[in-house]
């Protein structure tokens, strides 16, 4: 698909720490300034080149028409969280394990960027939630789950869930996972939630080891808001997480309000991106028992 958009200036963000990052990093800057492109480097993305001229990340959003986020998921992740209230597009370069959102291989830098620079592109937008804790002045935000757990596992926590504050049930269990379609291939996949199609409206709730057997994952519409009020009398610390990159305390009686954000994550994939072929790969579906005994 062509889209009539130009980008004149790139920010890209890097995963540190890894050499297979640093190549791909170096690859992809090449390749943009060889286009005449102005890059514009996250700090710590410029500091692996030996650049001290990065900016900071929410600021590209001002900056630049594009950004590149070079790594896994979970760089992807921390750039939406930044970048989604000012509409810029991230395209992901995968250099992590999965890769459900950063889908261009390292072996196709220069083919797939080319192909986006010349506008041959797909775009999709992904919601985010938004939590409010009471105390808590903050509003963090996550793509792909918000997370009530306990801190000192394996003992469990009691909550109350509220849906459009109508009550819902009372839980003891070892936390609840709040997901978006985004999230459903991520933690809570793992926690056995479905998998739901990223254009989905809606909000997985996945409860993680209950204490009962017929408390299943649990799916309502994006536009609804969700309330989980912590027992008043638990003896343990529970936590919450948003995209298992940020976490706060949350005490006896407590409450946390998640709802979806109005910000949206531009998400670009190259051509002949396909969500199905994509949980094909990395779900294992495409493979046969035969080649599975053959050792293809």
């Amino acid at each position: 698909m062509s889209v009539n958009m130009q980008f004149n200036s790139v920010g890209i963000v890097a995963k540190t720490g890894t050499d297979q990052v640093l190549e791909s990093l170096r690859r992809v800057v090449d390749f943009l300034e060889s286009r005449s492109v102005d890059v514009v480097m996250e700090a710590d993305s410029a500091a692996m080149l030996g650049n001290s001229d990065g900016c900071v990340l929410s600021d590209m959003g001002q900056d630049c028409d594009l950004v590149i986020a070079v790594g896994g998921d979970g760089n992807i992740l921390g750039a939406a969280r930044a970048l989604a209230p000012a509409g810029v597009p991230i395209l992901g370069v995968n250099r992590g394990r999965v890769g459900f959102l950063a889908d261009i291989s390292p072996d196709d830098i220069e083919l797939s960027i080319g192909d986006v620079l010349a506008g041959d592109f797909v775009i999709e937008e992904h919601f985010l939630l938004e939590g409010e804790v009471s105390g808590l002045d903050a509003e963090p935000c996550a793509l792909n789950e918000v997370l009530i757990h306990t801190a000192n596992l394996p003992k469990m926590i009691e909550f109350d869930l509220f849906i459009n504050d109508e009550f819902v049930y009372n839980q003891h269990s070892d936390g609840l996972i709040i997901s978006t379609p985004t999230g459903s291939t991520a933690y809570a996949l793992s926690a056995g939630g479905p998998i739901m199609h990223p254009s989905l409206d809606a909000v997985v709730l996945v409860p993680m080891f209950p204490h009962t057997l017929t408390s299943r994952p649990l799916v309502i519409p994006g536009s609804f808001t969700m309330k989980v009020v912590i027992g008043p009398h638990i003896d343990v610390k529970a936590r919450l997480s948003f995209d298992s990159q940020i976490e706060f305390e949350i005490e006896p009686g407590e409450e946390l309000v998640v709802r979806k954000r109005k910000d949206r994550l531009k998400l670009i994939h190259p051509p002949g991106h396909s969500f199905y072929n994509v949980c094909r790969n990395k779900l294992d579906w495409a493979t046969r028992a035969g080649d599975k005994l053959n050792g293809q």
